[in-house]
């Protein structure tokens, strides 16, 4: 790994946070650099995943936690669930702000109704680099920009299709992304599912068979960033439906699978409900896969997914440090005729469309489903952009911009 820190678009929504709210967890996919994140904003770091770390606070945990230089950093807390009850307790007898630094690779327990954190810790998703993170770029998420109205326009590097894939395909955890040779990183994240989902699993409780989990990962890698039915994902993992439902909701607890939700609207009808399923990591999706460039580059399919899902990962990890408050969601109607890709839900039921083409030539048609929607909403509709591989920035109708999907980290 780099000797050098590289500032996390997460730093400076913690440094805010840490100076008003007592408790703040981090939760996102292990190994995505949250720990070492975490370490820099904290006074007394505690690793719950040795034994040297918990043994003070699975004897007493109220009194472990007591005189510690603060922000007290509990590190991988799900190893020891309980400690959540001794923070509560801690948070009410005192309130003040930055007392506890909590990191996670699972968010399960924090959905529960029960979880001792409620109305005491504010949770923060943290996930894998962008590639402006990577670059070392001024952290100003795209969604910030487009609001503020501000031109976009490709990097200077001015990439093309090939370049896209080889970020793509390195991805954004930290390990790959930044201290392994191509080949390493192949290694590393084809064994990530292996060595962390499936470990994770049982620590979770969980204990499915490797060999099915395995198969139904790769059904998901395959299908990322589309909207297969759930008995296409099931029945090409080989599994049942009940089976495929708990390994869903369990890759989804290791935030190892994320989805956009289908995006609505009382302004238009018979719009699919289906939600787009995506690996967290376009990294990962070709780990899993055992793809390389030339295997993408020879099938259509799978470019056009890889670049879907590396696109949508630098979107979502944007969305916890824009000023700008957005969800992510996608349109398609149930016959499949239009679609857009990527919906950016802004306050206000204002809106911004996004279609993600792996291609350089991009013409007015491919802006068809962005003008429908463009008329459809009226005011709402802020802008529509289509990203492409090409070097180019130009509009292709009203409020509708074609521009380099490297204006992501563009300067």
């Amino acid at each position: 790994m780099p000797t050098e820190y590289l500032d996390r678009l997460i730093d400076g929504v913690l440094t805010e946070c840490l100076a008003e709210l007592p408790a703040i967890m981090l939760v996102g996919p292990r190994a995505c650099g949250k720990t070492t994140t975490a370490v820099r904003h904290a006074a007394t770091v505690l690793r719950l995943d040795t034994e040297r770390g918990s043994d003070a606070l699975r004897a007493d945990a109220d009194a472990a936690l007591g005189d510690r230089a603060e922000p007290v950093l509990l590190d991988e807390w799900q190893a020891l669930p309980t400690v959540m009850g001794a923070v509560k307790r801690a948070v009410d007898a005192d309130r003040r702000p930055g007392r506890f630094l909590i990191t996670g690779s699972a968010r399960s327990n924090a959905d529960e109704r029960l979880w001792p954190g409620t109305g005491r810790v504010v949770i923060l998703p943290m996930y894998p680099l962008t590639v402006a993170e990577i670059l070392g770029r001024p952290l100003q998420p795209f969604v910030d920009r487009v609001v503020a109205g501000e031109s976009l326009h490709g990097d200077a590097a001015s990439p093309d299709l090939a370049d896209y894939l080889r970020l793509a395909l390195r991805g954004g955890l930290p390990e790959p992304a930044l201290a392994l040779s191509q080949a390493g990183a192949r290694r590393w994240l084809g064994t990530y599912a292996d060595q962390v989902a499936l470990r994770d699993a049982r620590a979770h409780g969980h204990g499915p068979d490797s060999a099915r989990l395995r198969r139904y990962l790769e059904a998901l890698a395959i299908n990322s960033a589309g909207t297969p039915q759930d008995r296409t994902i099931y029945e090409t993992a080989g599994v049942d439906r009940r089976t495929a439902q708990a390994y869903e909701q369990l890759l989804s607890d290791l935030v190892v699978v994320d989805h956009l939700p289908a995006w609505s609207t009382n302004r238009l009808k018979r719009l699919s409900r289906t939600p787009k399923r995506y690996l967290i990591d376009s990294g990962l999706m070709a780990g899993i896969l055992h793809l390389d460039l030339e295997d993408v580059l020879n099938d259509g399919v799978l470019l056009g997914a890889v670049i879907d899902t590396f696109v949508v990962a630098q979107l979502r990890a944007e969305t916890t440090a824009a000023r700008t408050r957005y969800r992510l969601s996608h349109l398609r109607d149930q016959n499949g005729r239009r679609e857009v890709d990527v919906i950016v839900e802004l306050p206000r039921g204002r809106l911004i469309g996004i279609e993600i083409k792996a291609s350089t030539g991009v013409r007015r048609a491919d802006a068809r489903h962005l003008s429908w929607l463009r008329d459809s909403t009226g005011e709402s509709f802020v802008t529509g952009v289509v990203f492409h591989t090409g070097q180019d920035t130009f509009n292709l109708d009203d409020r509708i911009v074609a521009t380099p999907i490297s204006a992501l980290w563009a300067t």
